[in-house]
C-alpha cells in the first residue's frame, strides 16, 4: 500500500491523505486549509475511487467540489445535513457530489479497502476516525477527536476496547503545544457560562459556532440553571432540528428557555432565504415561528437573555445594546483566531472588546478545544499500541518523538510503502 499525504503533515486544517493499492485508491479528507499561506495541492490528475470525510468541518471537507461528479463521497447522513444546512442559508445550490453514508461501527468496502467508522467526541457532530484494512494490513486515521467533551464517553470506550494490531496509526496533534488549563472540559464552560449570565445586567452575547452542539447545549444549560433565555438565530435553529431528528434528545428552538430571533436584517434575510426554500425546510418555517422573539421585546429587560452571535455578524448588534451598563460578550471560540492578520470574519473587533479598548463591553472566556489534549493523545496512542505513529493535523509534526513511541514523520508529497 502506497500512502502520500498531500496536506496535513505541517498545518493544522485543509487535511488530504491518499491511500493506494494496485486497483483501489481513496482520499482521506479533501480539506479547505485555514491558512492564506497553506500550499494549493493539485488533485486534477488524480481520479480516486472515493473520498472519505471524518466529519463536516470545513477543513476536511471543504475541496470536494474540485471533484468530478460521479467520485463517490463517504461520510455520516447528519454529516451531510449539516453541509446542506450551510448552503441553504447561504442561499446557495447544494453540493452535487455523488455522496453516499456510512454507519458508527459498520463495516463497508471500496475496492480493496474494507473500512469501519468510528464515532468520536469532538467540537463537530458526526466525526469519525477511521478503522482501513487492506493488503494485510491495518491502519486507523484518528480524525480530529478530543476526551473531555460531553460525547467523552466514546473517547472511553475507545481506550478500553481499541482496535487491535494496528500497523499504522494516522493521529492528529492540534494541542501538541497548547493547553486546555483555563476549562478542562466542556462542563467547566457551562458552569462559567452560567456564572456570567447569573450576575448580568445588560444582554450577554455567546460568540461560537452554530455547529458546536456541546457548546449550544451548555450555553441552553446554562440559561435553564440561571433561569435566562438563550436567544438563537433561524440557521440554528434549524440545525438543531436536523440534529433532533438523529438525536430526540437534543435541546431544539422549541424548548424552554430558547426563543428564535425574528427581527433585523440578518433574520430578515434568513425569514426570505426561508421562503425560498420552503421545500427543503417543510414545516419547520411555519413551526419556527411560534418559538420567535423580536429585539424589542429583548430591549424591556435585556438582562433576561444569552443572545448566540459570530465574530463576522454580532458586532453592529452588540455596539446597539451598548449603555450605561456593560454588554457581556462570552467568546467561546479559540483565541488565536483573534490574532489573525487578517479581519476576515470581524477579529478585529472582538480582538478590540478582549483588549478592553471599547468601554461598555465586559469581555469574558468560556472555550475548552475541540481536539484532545497531550495527555489524552498519549492514552490513545497507547492504546492503540501502532508499530508506526504518522503525525497529522499538526504544526508539530517533528516533536511527537517527545510524546510517543514509533513516530515516523512522513511529509507533504513524500510516499511512503507499507
Amino acid at each position: 500500500m502506497k500512502i502520500l499525504i498531500h496536506r496535513g503533515s505541517n498545518e493544522i486544517g485543509g487535511t488530504c491523505i491518499q491511500l493506494s493499492t494496485e486497483e483501489t485508491t481513496i482520499f482521506l479528507d479533501l480539506g479547505l486549509p485555514l491558512s492564506k499561506t497553506s500550499k494549493e495541492i493539485n488533485i486534477s490528475n488524480i481520479r480516486p475511487d472515493a473520498v472519505l470525510i471524518s466529519h463536516p468541518h470545513q477543513d476536511h471537507f471543504g475541496l470536494i467540489d474540485m471533484l468530478p461528479s460521479e467520485t463517490p463521497v463517504y461520510l455520516g447522513k447528519l454529516a451531510k445535513e449539516l453541509l446542506d444546512a450551510t448552503r441553504i442559508f447561504l442561499d446557495k445550490p447544494l453540493m452535487t457530489n455523488n455522496f453516499n453514508f456510512f454507519e458508527k461501527w459498520q463495516p463497508f468496502t471500496i475496492g480493496d479497502f474494507r473500512l469501519t467508522p468510528y464515532l468520536v467526541d469532538h467540537s463537530a457532530v458526526d466525526a469519525y476516525g477511521l478503522l482501513i484494512e487492506a493488503e494485510d494490513k491495518r491502519l486507523f486515521y484518528s480524525g480530529d477527536f478530543r476526551g473531555h467533551g460531553n460525547k467523552h464517553k466514546l473517547f472511553d470506550k475507545m481506550i478500553a476496547t481499541p482496535p487491535e494490531d494496528i500497523d499504522l496509526l494516522f493521529m492528529e496533534g492540534t494541542m501538541l503545544e497548547r493547553n486546555n488549563n483555563d476549562f478542562l472540559n466542556e462542563r467547566a464552560v457551562q458552569d462559567e457560562i452560567r456564572n456570567l449570565i447569573a450576575r448580568q445586567e445588560n444582554v450577554s452575547f455567546l460568540i461560537s459556532s452554530s455547529q458546536n452542539i456541546d457548546r449550544l447545549v451548555s450555553a441552553h444549560n446554562a440559561c435553564v440553571a440561571a433561569n435566562k433565555v438563550f436567544v438563537i438565530d433561524f440557521y440554528t435553529a434549524w440545525v438543531l432540528e436536523k440534529i433532533k431528528a438523529i438525536s430526540p434528545g437534543i435541546r431544539a428552538f422549541n424548548w424552554d428557555h430558547v426563543a428564535v430571533l425574528a427581527s433585523g436584517f440578518k433574520s430578515s434575510r434568513r425569514y426570505g432565504i426561508m421562503k425560498k426554500q420552503r421545500s427543503r425546510l417543510g414545516s419547520f418555517v411555519n413551526n419556527v415561528f411560534e418559538h420567535t422573539i423580536k429585539e424589542d421585546i429583548i430591549r424591556t429587560d435585556p438582562s433576561r437573555y444569552l443572545i448566540l452571535g459570530k465574530v463576522s455578524s454580532a458586532g453592529r448588534l452588540i455596539e446597539s445594546y451598548r449603555g450605561n451598563k456593560p454588554v457581556n460578550v462570552i467568546y467561546a471560540q479559540w483565541l488565536g483566531y483573534l490574532s489573525s492578520p487578517y479581519d476576515d470574519y470581524g477579529a478585529k473587533t472582538m480582538a478590540a472588546y478582549r483588549r478592553g479598548e471599547i468601554p461598555g463591553i465586559d469581555f469574558h472566556y468560556a472555550h475548552t478545544s475541540g481536539h484532545a489534549t497531550v495527555v489524552d493523545l498519549q492514552k490513545f496512542a497507547a492504546a492503540l499500541k501502532p508499530k508506526m505513529l504518522v503525525p497529522i493535523h499538526t504544526e508539530h509534526g517533528g516533536k511527537f518523538k517527545e510524546f510517543f513511541d514509533n513516530v515516523y514523520v512522513v511529509n507533504d508529497n513524500q510516499i511512503l510503502d507499507i
